[in-house]
C-alpha cells in the first residue's frame, strides 16, 4: 500500500540533549531526522514533536530543532506518546492512519508509541535510519520487534519518495536537494 500524502504524518520522538550524545550513530541520526522533517514539510505532511520530561532530559537537539521550526513539543512523562492526551488529540485533529516514526530510544520510547498506534488501528512505519538506542542491541531487537507486531521498516529516502509519486516536479527537485 503507498503512503499518500493526504493520509501519513511524521512523528519525531525525544530527540534531546541530554540523552542524544549516548546513542549510537547518532550524527547518522540526527542528519535522517532533519531530512524526514525538511522532505514532509517540502511535500505539506504534518508533523508532530514530543519531548520526554525536558526538565530532566533537556530540549530537543538544536539540529533538529531548527528543521521543526515553528512547532512546539508536546511533554510527556509516559514512554509512549499515546499515553499523552495531548498526542492523541493532536493525532485525531490531523486524521491521518499512516504514522511515520522517528526518534529515540528504539525499544522503548518508539517502540511503545509504536505498539500502542498499531493498537488503535493505524499503520507505522519505522525509519530505520532516523531511530537509535544507546546500545546497538537494544536497537536490533526493537527493530526485529516492529516487524513482528505488523509495523514496515523503512528510510527516510525511501518514505520521501513514496510520497513524492514522481520526478521531474518542483517538489522532486526540492527532495532530491534534501537527499543528496
Amino acid at each position: 500500500m503507498p503512503l499518500l500524502r493526504e493520509n501519513t504524518i511524521l512523528v519525531v520522538i525525544d530527540i534531546q540533549a541530554k540523552l542524544f550524545p549516548h546513542m549510537q550513530e547518532r550524527e547518522a541520526l540526527a542528519e535522517a531526522t532533519v531530512r524526514a522533517v525538511r522532505g514532509c514539510r517540502a511535500l505539506g505532511v504534518p508533523i508532530l514533536l514530543t519531548e520526554q520530561v525536558p526538565e530532566a532530559l533537556g530540549p530537543t537537539i538544536d539540529e533538529v530543532r531548527a528543521a521543526l521550526d515553528g512547532i512546539a513539543p508536546i511533554v510527556k512523562r509516559a514512554f509512549s506518546c499515546c499515553g499523552e492526551s495531548a498526542f492523541l488529540g493532536a493525532i485525531e485533529r490531523a486524521g491521518r492512519r499512516d504514522v511515520l516514526l522517528s526518534g529515540i530510544e528504539s525499544h522503548v520510547c518508539v517502540y511503545q508509541t509504536a505498539r500502542d498506534l498499531i493498537e488503535k488501528g493505524h499503520e507505522v512505519h519505522v525509519l530505520a535510519d532516523a531511530v537509535s538506542s544507546r546500545r546497538s542491541r537494544d536497537r536490533e531487537i526493537a527493530l526485529r520487534r516492529f516487524e513482528q507486531m505488523g509495523a514496515r521498516l523503512a528510510t527516510v529516502e525511501m518514505v520521501l519518495f513514496d510520497l513524492l509519486r514522481e520526478a521531474g516536479t518542483d517538489e522532486f527537485r526540492k527532495i532530491l536537494k534534501i537527499v543528496k
